[in-house]
């Protein structure tokens, strides 16, 4: 189809615009070295639902194609890539929420994030004080078990054991529907060449380069801060996960009871993680409100800023608990922080951090689209 037939539609639905688009960008082809969507578009001549949910989450948002786009707004067409795939993918998280009836919060994640966690904060205060008198609560608790003198170890482990096995759940049953549309053997996601790509891919975070230059973000000069950023808060979560598997090693197998030493291993991979969770979210949350307007979904702020807080709250909690540990303020930092944690692990699956999963998954798709012949090469 000639791109000159191609029409901006009033009131068209995130998919079907995005169908437009690439229609327009696969007989232009102009932004086919700047990451992993355009070599994807390449390999087809239409686009299905199904198709336009694969690329919007092979999309990191980094705003190089829109800068680059000659049919960009105020251009008649109206090509704007990263906003219309952020919309995608936000009805992508919808669609395959687990349970269905949960896909509604992501409408409402600003909100929802902020509920949940106040009662969850709640949650914890109420039931410390119903379970131990103001002098436990108050008092200074220090050595091996401090901290389950004010909640009980059995009550933490059922609590975080049942919100990390409904997370594990939410998001499994999210990828196995994401996965089954992308019409891809669940076999082929495991292979090792492929996974293993993708996995790269994500450790360097390789599509946040712009091409080589960086990301024409949060302004069309290009810069690696976004991807430094999101660096700090992608290690800082994997070294706080780290620490916490640490310390149950530790519990379990060792019989050795938290709180740890500050020289402990847990407390140092649970420091440097805390200050990747520091720093990196105010620097996104800094470059989002700073970015231009059209590189964005208005609608996704809420969601966008509620993990990132989360994040920000659950490291400044933690720090807080370290520091005061062995005062009288324990007990209270102890209860908000394990809220606060608990607010993050339920809104995992309904926020921002759903992207990682279906991210992951169209780049080992991707790694596995690579190694098959094009039989659309010859198409121009």
């Amino acid at each position: 189809m000639p791109i000159t037939e191609h029409k901006v539609v009033v009131g068209a639905t995130p998919h079907a615009e995005g169908d437009r688009i690439m229609q327009i960008c696969n007989a232009c082809r102009y932004c086919e070295g700047f990451c992993a969507v355009f070599p994807a578009m390449a390999r087809r001549l239409t686009f299905t639902e199904a198709d336009v949910s694969y690329l919007a989450n092979l999309c990191h948002n980094c705003g190089a194609c829109y800068y680059a786009c000659q049919y960009a707004p105020p251009h008649e067409f109206m090509v704007n890539v990263p906003r219309t795939f952020a919309e995608v993918r936000k009805e992508t998280y919808k669609n395959y929420a687990w349970p269905r009836a949960l896909g509604g919060l992501y409408e409402w994640n600003g909100i929802a994030t902020a509920l949940v966690t106040t009662l969850a904060v709640c949650a914890f205060l109420i039931g410390v004080m119903q379970t131990v008198s103001p002098g436990v609560l108050w008092g200074t608790h220090t050595g091996a078990g401090s901290f389950y003198k004010v909640i009980a170890h059995n009550t933490m482990v059922a609590i975080f054991g049942a919100a990390f096995l409904f997370v594990v759940l939410a998001f499994v049953m999210g990828f196995r529907r994401f996965w089954a549309d992308m019409d891809e053997n669940l076999s082929d996601f495991a292979s090792g060449a492929s996974f293993g790509e993708a996995m790269w891919n994500v450790l360097t975070l390789k599509y946040l380069d712009g091409g080589g230059e960086g990301c024409t973000y949060p302004d069309e000069k290009p810069s690696f801060t976004r991807r430094t950023f999101h660096h700090f808060t992608f290690y800082g979560f994997m070294l706080c996960f780290a620490a916490t598997s640490v310390g149950t090693f530790k519990h379990y197998l060792l019989g050795w009871i938290a709180p740890y030493s500050l020289g402990s291993l847990t407390v140092i991979l649970g420091s440097l993680g805390g200050i990747g969770l520091l720093i990196g979210p105010v620097g996104l949350l800094y470059l989002k409100h700073s970015a231009d307007p059209m590189l964005k979904d208005k609608n996704q702020r809420g969601m966008d800023d509620g993990f990132l807080m989360l994040l920000f709250l659950t490291s400044l909690t933690g720090f807080l608990l370290l520091f005061f540990r062995e005062t009288t303020w324990m007990g209270m930092l102890l209860t908000i922080h394990l809220g606060v944690v608990l607010g993050l692990f339920l809104m995992l699956p309904y926020g921002k951090f759903a992207h990682a999963v279906y991210r992951f998954a169209a780049l080992v798709r991707f790694a596995i689209e690579r190694r098959r012949p094009n039989t659309n090469a010859s198409f121009d």
